[in-house]
């Protein structure tokens, strides 16, 4: 790593710190995993497909580890699931790579959405996680277009070590994550 992202990841810190009037700087939230994941079962049950080499290779690409094969744990007759099959691939990065997943995410990818006009405050959970949904995978610049067969959404789970929904909210803020504001919408 080098001195200038220490030096500015330090600094996101120190001002998060003083924006929620914390004194101890360890009592801070941050990023404590980001989870990426590519729901499958729907191309396993209704299109037949069998073989998701082309969507681990690009997922594997876009964070930089390989993802695992999430399998049902039962039957769903209504969704032509059945207990075993493939139901999704998920990548979970944590430390540094969440961090530069993140940087990497607000700076290069949202930009190239389409109509982007910023992300919606009301996906927290219960337990202060963002989730996001992005169409397709290939709005990534890692990916090559020409590679791209079966086009699939991601879905990003960011967990961090706060459950007060505001303070990640401004977490996200600090890591350049832009939020639509209430009286826009």
């Amino acid at each position: 790593m080098s001195k200038t992202t220490k030096s500015s990841n330090k600094d996101w810190v120190i001002s998060l710190q003083k924006k929620l009037n914390i004194k101890n700087i360890n009592a801070v939230p941050r990023i404590d995993k980001v989870i990426v994941a590519v729901w499958i079962w729907s191309l396993a049950t209704r299109k037949g497909h069998k073989n998701f080499e082309e969507i681990e290779q690009n997922l594997q690409v876009i964070t930089g580890q390989k993802p695992r094969m999430i399998k049902s744990r039962q039957s769903i007759s209504n969704f032509k699931l059945r207990e075993g099959m493939p139901s999704m691939l998920q990548v979970t990065l944590r430390r540094e790579k969440a961090y530069s997943f993140l940087d990497k995410l607000t700076k290069l990818v949202l930009t190239r959405v389409r109509d982007f006009e910023g992300l919606d405050p009301k996906k927290f959970d219960k337990q202060a996680n963002y989730n996001m949904w992005l169409k397709s995978y290939d709005i990534f610049p890692e990916i090559n277009l020409d590679k791209v067969t079966i086009p699939v959404g991601v879905q990003i789970t960011i967990v961090s070590t706060s459950n007060d929904k505001i303070q990640v909210q401004w977490l996200l803020e600090e890591l350049w994550f832009i939020f639509i504001e209430k009286n826009k919408k």
